[in-house]
């Protein structure tokens, strides 16, 4: 994907609609849930289906990445990707647990439970969050032209030195036909299902601007999210926002 990072003349104009006064300046809290499921789980799809209630949620964004190690179960994922694999992985890797699992919910980065398991989810977001809110960070997105121009505001820098801004595309809706392994003869609903997540940029507390392409497709929302450490080892979400 290109993407480019403004700088100048270029990233004060990008700036503007962020300036103190103005109420899009002003940080709101949305907290970020990644479910990671698999067509291959019969554990899943009382996950998905509580995924799917969160997300009608406006202070949640709820996202659904399909990983790929139960494929060899007899049924392939038509939805997962080696990324979305390693993105689990690297989370167990930075909180140095081996927790890898399905359903599995990561909440803001932080905390990890079943994700059929809706009340410890719940608190959860409440824990986190409180844990959180000193950290906020003014993160926006709007359109111009054929882009999206990414704004992190200036803050606190994060304690793991960096953050990465995550640019995530996602379907809203995707219907299944499972036809073999543990859910063979299910027709199954995902919500929030992420097609691409890249890092467009790195932020250590100052002020960063940063464009990338629209994505295309019926069906196609993005998110940006801005997160404490690496892809190898991601951390907390200091800020989310949805176009």
């Amino acid at each position: 994907m290109r993407f480019g990072v403004l700088t100048g003349l270029a990233l004060a104009a990008a700036m503007l609609a962020a300036l103190p006064g103005s109420a899009s300046a002003q940080p709101t809290r949305i907290d970020v849930v990644e479910l990671f499921t698999s067509q291959g789980c019969s554990s899943c799809p009382e996950a998905d289906r509580i995924l799917g209630e969160l997300a009608r949620q406006p202070s949640v964004l709820a996202l659904s990445f399909s990983i790929d190690y139960w494929d060899y179960l007899g049924w392939k994922d038509t939805l997962a990707q080696p990324d979305f694999t390693a993105r689990q992985k690297a989370y167990a890797h930075a909180r140095g647990d081996r927790a890898v699992y399905t359903p599995q919910a990561v909440v803001n980065g932080l905390a990890h439970a079943a994700g059929s398991d809706r009340k410890t989810i719940e608190d959860m977001i409440r824990a986190t969050g409180r844990q959180l809110d000193a950290q906020r960070v003014v993160l926006e997105a709007d359109r111009s032209g054929d882009d999206i121009v990414i704004r992190a505001g200036a803050g606190k820098p994060p304690r793991t030195g960096a953050a990465t801004i995550w640019f995530v595309t996602y379907e809203e809706q995707r219907t299944v036909e499972i036809k073999r392994g543990e859910n063979r003869g299910r027709t199954n609903t995902y919500h929030n299902v992420v097609r691409h997540i890249e890092a467009v940029a790195r932020w250590s507390g100052e002020t960063v601007a940063v464009s990338v392409p629209m994505p295309r497709g019926k069906g196609s929302r993005c998110a940006v999210i801005l997160q404490e450490g690496s892809p190898e080892e991601p951390g907390a979400i200091l800020a989310a926002v949805r176009l």
